[in-house]
């Protein structure tokens, strides 16, 4: 990050920040309240584009606070999106990969300059805290660049093979990964800067040409990700942004013979049906699919059960459950089941909740009225079939009344209940006492996801937990979060069984070349 050379901002390093990164907050936060309400374009092969129809980005926290107006795109303005791609990809895919390396980076510095800008939209439009925040945009400066770094690790993905042994001429073989063409990145709303960002780099740097189209939700944060890319210098066409529905915008371009592959994270349901509908094409096409988790953390009757306690908390109710890495089930061995609840309860109550950019608060909003109905729904079932340790409550008195808020939720609920296997993506985690560590893993392996998993217990414990365990990304012993944290280079992120569909991690080093497709050049001539 810009300005801080002695600390490395990650989800790991977040929780003691230089009182730098607030005060730089609190300028952009001054700054944005006088640029709020402003209408955004789309942007098509380099140029504005706006819709007969429009909608309000409001935010979560303050339902009556507008904080831009965005096109409401139709299906012929994803057409146009991908048509301007296509025409541009010839060019950029012959472009040498030093140069698409120079000027990704580029975006990234950029990116890096305008972090707190673009950190107050994030906590604004998603109701993420003010470090979740800053760390979103952090890491997608890192996601493009370790996209770069791969590519330049790899030489361009260009490798000799083996000379055929032909007698009276030569023969020289040579593998090449080739971008395929036009990718689409659909985005959720709950990393739009990420997950929106490290999908494009990868896709920039490996010669492919963009679609974004971000979740309703959250356009802002993407819109300004095309900004820092075109201002990098990339050409007109190659990164094209749509904002709109996905049943009719969305699936459009879905639908569409032009898309030469695609990656979507989201829900498991709105992944599958994008999966069948993009198998429908004329022939088979890379989908690049995180599709949600069901997060345990297993805890020892060896574990200390302070560290657990803090990681598990960490994890359950950062950005109020709304990740897909969120720990959302808790499998505690029956000799410290009591004194790991009691704790457990006592860390979530002190949880501040609040206006998300506000220094002091731990717990945002739900990011919209779905959210908030969905937590009142879930919390009903765990009133009627288990116990509410604490919370099992929307906040809507004072400062709470205009927003959507709820209390981060811990509740003991039978093994057989559904909600042990049912994402929910809100601040609801469940509690259950097991009688020995291999109860635990059958429990925890026992669901249609595998993307992270916590463990906390001894060294030869883990090493059990980590053979043992179905899940892309897995950590043991970690304070700083059970189950979430994944930074580029250093935890690649991506998930097993219904979690992913490609079982390459992102920001990893097997990443990159999703992206492409390999061609083999034998050239032969006479000796």
């Amino acid at each position: 990050m810009a300005g801080e050379s002695a600390f490395k901002l990650t989800y790991a390093t977040m929780f003691n920040p230089p009182e730098e990164l607030h005060t730089r907050f609190e300028e952009a936060l001054a700054q944005f309240h006088q640029n709020i309400g402003k209408e955004h374009a789309m942007i098509i092969d380099g140029k504005e584009r706006f819709a007969a129809e429009k909608f309000e980005d409001r935010s979560p926290a303050n339902t009556d606070q507008v904080l831009g107006i965005f096109q409401k795109g139709t299906a012929q303005d994803g057409l146009d999106a991908l048509a301007a791609a296509r025409k541009a990809f010839p060019k950029w895919s012959r472009t040498p990969w030093q140069e698409r390396v120079r000027l990704v980076r580029k975006a990234a510095e950029i990116m890096d300059r305008r972090t707190f800008e673009m950190a107050v939209v994030v906590s604004k439009e998603v109701g993420k805290n003010r470090m979740e925040a800053i760390g979103d945009v952090a890491e997608t400066a890192d996601l493009l660049r370790y996209a770069c770094d791969r590519m330049e690790a790899a030489g361009g993905f260009v490798t000799q093979m083996g000379r055929d042994p032909l007698v009276g001429y030569n023969s020289t073989n040579v593998s090449i990964l080739r971008p395929y063409g036009v990718w689409v990145v659909i985005s959720p709303f709950n990393f739009p800067c990420a997950l929106t960002g490290g999908p494009v780099g990868a896709a920039l740097v490996t010669g492919n040409t963009v679609v974004m189209k971000p979740a309703t939700d959250t356009p802002w944060t993407a819109r300004l990700i095309a900004e820092c890319l075109l201002e990098a210098g990339i050409p007109d066409g190659v990164v094209n942004y749509v904002t709109g529905p996905g049943s009719t915008l969305g699936q459009a371009i879905i639908e569409s013979p032009e898309v030469d592959g695609i990656t979507f994270t989201g829900s498991y349901d709105v992944g599958m049906k994008i999966y069948r509908d993009f198998a429908a094409g004329r022939w088979v096409r890379p989908a690049i699919l995180e599709l949600g988790g069901k997060n345990p953390a297993i805890v020892s009757r060896h574990a200390d059960l302070e560290i657990a306690a803090l990681g598990i908390v960490r994890s359950a109710f950062g950005l109020q459950g709304q990740k897909c890495s969120a720990c959302s089930r808790v499998l505690i061995e029956e000799p410290v089941y009591d004194q790991l609840a009691a704790r457990l309860v006592e860390l979530t109550a002190k949880l501040t909740i609040g206006d998300p950019t506000d220094r002091n608060v731990y717990l945002g909003p739900v990011v919209n009225k779905s959210s908030y109905r969905d937590y009142q729904t879930f919390v009903g079932e765990l009133i009627e079939a288990g116990r509410v340790l604490t919370g099992g409550k929307v906040l809507t008195e004072g400062e709470f009344a205009k927003g959507y808020f709820c209390a981060p939720t811990l509740a003991e609920l039978p093994f057989n209940h559904r909600l042990w296997k049912t994402e929910m993506f809100v601040p609801i985690t469940t509690l259950g006492k097991v009688s020995n560590l291999e109860e635990a893993m059958k429990i925890a392996n026992d669901v249609d996801y595998g993307l992270t998993a916590g463990f906390y217990g001894t060294k030869e414990e883990a090493e059990w937990f980590f053979d043992r365990i179905e899940a892309g990304v897995t950590y043991a012993n970690r304070p700083m979060g059970a189950t979430t944290g994944a930074w580029p280079g250093f935890q690649p992120f991506g998930g097993w069984k219904g979690s992913g569909s490609s079982g390459k991690n992102a920001g990893g080093v097997h990443y990159l070349q999703l992206y492409m497709h390999e061609q083999i050049r034998t050239y032969v001539e006479k000796a």
